[in-house]
């Protein structure tokens, strides 16, 4: 491990945008696999991993999704979904996040036991819960709605975000960006906000800065998942800095799914040099097979930034947090303090 890596390892992390379905171990799943006889090239690491993550070309949305639909045919029992639901907050505790917005999608993860929406969402919260007090690490939830499935299933997810706000913290609106618009979730986004719900959503990423401007019209977002082509449209930019906007942005994930051809080429340094509040989120780190340090890696050593721009960073992610602002502002000195050693 490098000098820089064992730092970065040691810094009080924050993570506002990771998956839980792109949270999954590798050798989780094949337990899981041989355990329940899934039709699988094999039960073993090694044929298990290019089925559920990155690790070839084509860098684009649709393989990049594909990895999405493989994972869904693990989750077979109740068992399973707090298993992984507990390992993934276990997994962040251990790359030292002292707090992370974990996001789960119930449809996905309701889909192959044929489970109710609630019954996945109870388990979730509640795994969750046992999980962050058996590790060193505060944990909210965000519910996701894939806006390519539909839209009953959007609003029943809204209306589950809204009835569990207390211990869900936001909702977000996620999927294939390319072919949906976000304009059909307006109402159910405002009802959520009306709720006391955080909004995010996903823009910006495989569409354009048109996706960024009519998310932020229709679903009124206090941040947005990626938005890295905003900097192809000052109108655009000018909207995010004048409603102040955080953008969560994933390096790794915006490289795999075809966002940006090569890491040189990521704009993360460029937001900054705009002004624009911006995070750094792992995003899917099973699919992308990394952690969050190697995220914070990457952007020292490839994308440009240098140490301060990343305590930046990270207090930009304590300030965005879907926490109520007393909590927001304790979290932020306390990470403030904990950086002030590096």
């Amino acid at each position: 491990m490098s000098d820089l890596r064992r730092v970065l390892s040691q810094w009080p992390k924050i993570d506002l945008h990771r998956h839980l379905e792109g949270s999954v171990r590798l050798d989780t799943l094949s337990q899981i696999a041989l355990e329940h006889g899934l039709d699988t090239p094999g039960s073993e690491l090694e044929t298990i991993r290019p089925r559920v993550q990155m690790t070839e070309q084509p860098y684009s949305y649709r393989h990049f999704l594909s990895k999405f639909e493989a994972l869904r045919s693990f989750f077979r029992t109740r068992e399973i979904i707090e298993r992984v639901a507990y390992e993934a907050v276990a997994d962040a505790a251990a790359e030292n996040i002292l707090y992370l917005e974990l996001r789960f999608t119930p449809s996905a993860l309701a889909q192959e036991g044929r489970f109710e929406l609630e019954d996945v969402t109870q388990w979730v919260i509640k795994t969750v819960r046992r999980a962050e007090a058996d590790h060193r690490i505060r944990v909210n939830l965000i519910m996701s709605i894939n806006r390519h499935e539909p839209i009953p299933i959007g609003q029943r997810t809204a209306e589950l975000a809204s009835q569990y706000q207390g211990m869900i913290a936001g909702l977000d609106l996620s999927g294939d960006e390319v072919g949906f618009s976000a304009r059909p979730f307006g109402p159910m986004f405002h009802q959520a906000r009306k709720a006391g719900l955080g909004i995010t959503a996903h823009a910006g990423e495989w569409r354009g800065p048109e996706s960024i401007q009519e998310t932020i019209k229709h679903l009124r977002v206090d941040r947005i998942g990626h938005g890295v082509r905003v900097v192809e449209d000052l109108e655009a930019v000018r909207q995010i800095a004048a409603r102040g906007i955080t953008l969560e942005v994933c390096p790794t994930s915006n490289i795999q799914s075809g966002v940006v051809g090569s890491a040189d080429r990521h704009p993360l340094k460029q937001l900054l040099d705009l002004g624009l509040p911006v995070t750094i989120g792992t995003d899917d780190p099973s699919v992308s097979g990394i952690t969050l340090t190697d995220e914070y890696a990457l952007a020292v050593n490839e994308l440009g930034l240098t140490l301060g721009d990343l305590k930046e960073i990270v207090l930009n992610a304590a300030s965005a947090a879907f926490l109520p602002a007393g909590e927001r502002a304790l979290l932020a000195k306390y990470v403030q303090r904990e950086l002030a050693a590096y």
